[in-house]
């Protein structure tokens, strides 16, 4: 897996001062996406321990809320055999460190086992790692600036530890308007 940046220190890609990490590679180009340079799986950098070493670490000081996941697409099966030991990797040495995933697959694709396109081995374990899911494709037609934490409002902000409880899906109360953007 390449990856094409790490932002330390990241304040806008989920709730709390966090470590971004975009993976390369996705499937789905969606018209207008603000990281298209990450389509291509070889964009970037291999992922490699040290990599690995540096964003575990990044996680432990008090101030981190966690890790968000990002892309490119973290969840294209390729990405997922990477994935997953990095989560179980953070969940024990860092388990106060929250993970949010970006993902233009939906939880209905993701949780479907017979869509081999995203649901792999690994999916579900990385699922039950993750706190927040925020998922479907960007929609241009769709986009709004007044949007948290998502580009356009068919994007869903997912409690997942809720959804997996109740077996069905269960919106995180970050999946709302942020007014305070009006001029």
């Amino acid at each position: 897996m390449n990856y094409g940046q790490v932002y330390y220190n990241d304040v806008a890609n989920g709730v709390g001062c966090r470590t971004a990490f975009f993976v390369s590679g996705c499937t789905h180009h969606c018209k207008g996406c603000f990281n298209e340079m990450t389509w291509d799986f070889n964009y970037g950098v291999p992922y490699t321990k040290e990599v690995e070493d540096e964003i575990v670490e990044s996680l432990k000081p008090d101030y981190i809320a966690g890790l968000t996941i990002l892309g490119g697409e973290p969840m294209e099966i390729v990405n997922q055999k990477e994935i997953r030991p990095l989560l179980e990797r953070i969940k024990r040495e860092v388990p106060k460190a929250t993970i949010w995933i970006y993902s233009g697959y939906t939880w209905e694709e993701l949780t479907d086992k017979d869509n081999k396109r995203c649901h792999g081995e690994d999916t579900d374990a990385i699922l039950s790692m993750t706190d927040v899911l925020v998922d479907g494709e960007f929609m241009l037609d769709k986009k709004d600036l007044m949007l948290r934490f998502r580009g356009s409002s068919n994007q869903r902000v997912i409690d997942v530890p809720q959804t997996l409880k109740s077996e069905s899906v269960v919106l995180s109360k970050y999946n709302d308007r942020d007014e305070s953007r009006k001029l």
